[in-house]
């Protein structure tokens, strides 16, 4: 049996039944319940599609390193990496950690760590409890702790949480913070502490290091065999390396699929948009952002919501009445605007109306460059599309979009603006083949910030003021019939 179908045959086995996590080099990703999977390319290394509506993950696999009744163990490799990764699907009976407290559990065991590990302070307030008026998530267990005169808002992540969790625990953070600077029963709030999961603290120094200079902060992980919590040092947990796909392999995936697509192409050119990705070696087509179909080594396939259907003579009058379909339901100016199909990825329909005239958002940018996914990884996984560009006089522009209240967008353009600084400063962008012919400003990236201006969550301006001053930011607010065409309604 090739890889391909044993893989397809592991995966259906123990997949059929039972609670199962999806875990990244022993990082907790994503509970499995929810999410569809696919198998698909060549025999020796196929690619793993995984993904929901809020979750998108493409890894090639290399082999299946585990397969008992707890696991099934992968070797994947992922774009712009030397050594593989590995990719697990863990059975949760197995589990015989404290992943299986409860937030209560694991608010009464961090109230001991809190008092060992700060002998000097005292838990004024220890709650697991959401703060739904103030935006504060039931996902973090939050504490005051007293200091003297002073105090120090903790926010701790449980272990049994989602990457995503961990992730985003910078954001509710900040609003803990705020909500408790300006608590009028509280004097002087010192630091913020966060305590994260054993290995965790990565992704939250990364957007650490974006945060006012004069905000102090303090990274711990909480090791569980131990029970202690080990101070983390974020400037060196948040150094994150990024890739940049080179210009010149998503031009020869481009080159390579152009006498397949073309004519696909050529019956909607004014709808379709051509998406190469590098790191699967596929090219994607989008009907006003919504993929229906995709090239990969030399064959189409075709279909919604994910393109299986391969192309070919018998199948393109299915193609046609796809396009048809599409044309009819996914129009700026259809009559049933609760279909699916209208309704389905919005992010990408505003994606590919930015990318068509960028000068919408600001005339000041430059409409003959604007890129997508520039760096190598998975995009989507946040529900929030990342655009490069730069402005008529050289400055880059980074533009995050979202068609719905996200809380956590400002400190993901913040992580965003991080990468692609780093980048500018070591002149990358050209060594890679972005804004030819543009000599490229030092200047800081500038940030926008679009959305429908009814759509940017209640938090966002808070959690702007606590961002660093170099990241200079716009909330670019847009009609709420953005389908029909870009209009800017407000920009602060």
């Amino acid at each position: 049996m090739n890889l391909s179908a044993e893989l397809q045959a592991c995966l259906k086995e123990f997949t059929a039944d039972g609670a199962i996590e999806i875990r990244e080099n022993g990082g907790r990703v994503a509970p499995f319940a929810g999410l569809s999977w696919e198998v698909r390319g060549v025999s020796e290394k196929p690619l793993l599609h995984l993904w929901s509506e809020n979750y998108n993950l493409t890894r090639r696999v290399l082999a299946i390193t585990d397969h008992s009744d707890q696991r099934l163990a992968l070797a994947v490799e992922r774009f712009g990496r030397s050594k593989p990764d590995r990719l697990e699907f863990i059975r949760l009976e197995f589990e015989r950690s404290i992943r299986d407290l409860s937030r209560d559990a694991f608010c009464e065991l961090l109230g001991h760590l809190l008092a060992e590990r700060f002998p000097d302070e005292s838990v004024e307030s220890l709650t697991a409890s959401p703060d739904l008026e103030h935006s504060i998530s039931g996902s973090y267990v939050r504490a005051l702790l007293r200091r003297g005169s002073s105090h120090v808002a903790v926010l701790a992540v449980p272990d049994s949480e989602s990457a995503d969790i961990v992730e985003g625990s910078i954001t509710f953070a900040l609003l803990w913070l705020d909500r408790a600077r300006n608590s009028n029963r509280r004097g002087n709030i010192a630091a913020l502490r966060l305590i994260l999961p054993q290995g965790a603290a990565r992704h939250v120094a990364h957007r650490a290091a974006a945060l006012r200079p004069d905000l102090s902060i303090e990274l711990y992980e909480r090791d569980p065999v131990r029970e202690t919590l080990d101070r983390i040092d974020p400037r060196r947990a948040g150094n994150q390396d990024t890739w940049l796909v080179p210009r010149r392999e998503s031009q020869a995936l481009l080159d390579l699929s152009r006498a397949c697509l073309d004519p696909i192409l050529a019956r909607s050119p004014h709808a379709v948009t051509v998406h190469p990705m590098a790191q699967s070696r596929e090219v994607f087509l989008r009907f006003r952002g919504l993929a229906f179909a995709r090239w990969d080594e030399g064959r189409v396939f075709f279909g919604c919501p994910d393109p299986r259907e391969e192309l070919n003579g018998a199948s393109l009058p299915a193609l046609i009445n796809l396009l048809q379909h599409l044309e009819n339901h996914r129009h700026p100016l259809a009559t049933e605007t609760r279909h699916a199909l209208f309704r389905a990825q919005p992010e990408r329909w505003l994606e590919a109306l930015v990318r068509e005239d960028v000068t919408r958002v600001d005339a000041a940018l430059d409409p003959r460059f604007v890129y997508s996914q520039v760096f190598a990884h998975a995009g989507g996984e946040h529900g929030i599309l990342d655009l490069l560009t730069v402005t008529r006089s050289g400055r880059l522009a980074i533009l995050e979009l979202k068609a719905s209240e996200h809380i956590h967008l400002p400190l993901q353009a913040a992580g965003y603006w991080l990468h692609i600084s780093r980048h500018l400063e070591q002149c990358n962008f050209g060594r890679y083949g972005y804004f030819p012919g543009i000599e490229l400003q030092a200047a800081s990236p500038l940030v926008y910030l679009v959305a429908p201006a009814l759509r940017f969550h209640p938090s966002t301006d808070t959690l702007l003021r606590y961002l660093s001053p170099e990241i200079e930011s716009t909330r670019v607010g847009l009609t709420e019939s953005w389908r029909r065409g870009l209009r800017v309604v407000m920009r602060q």
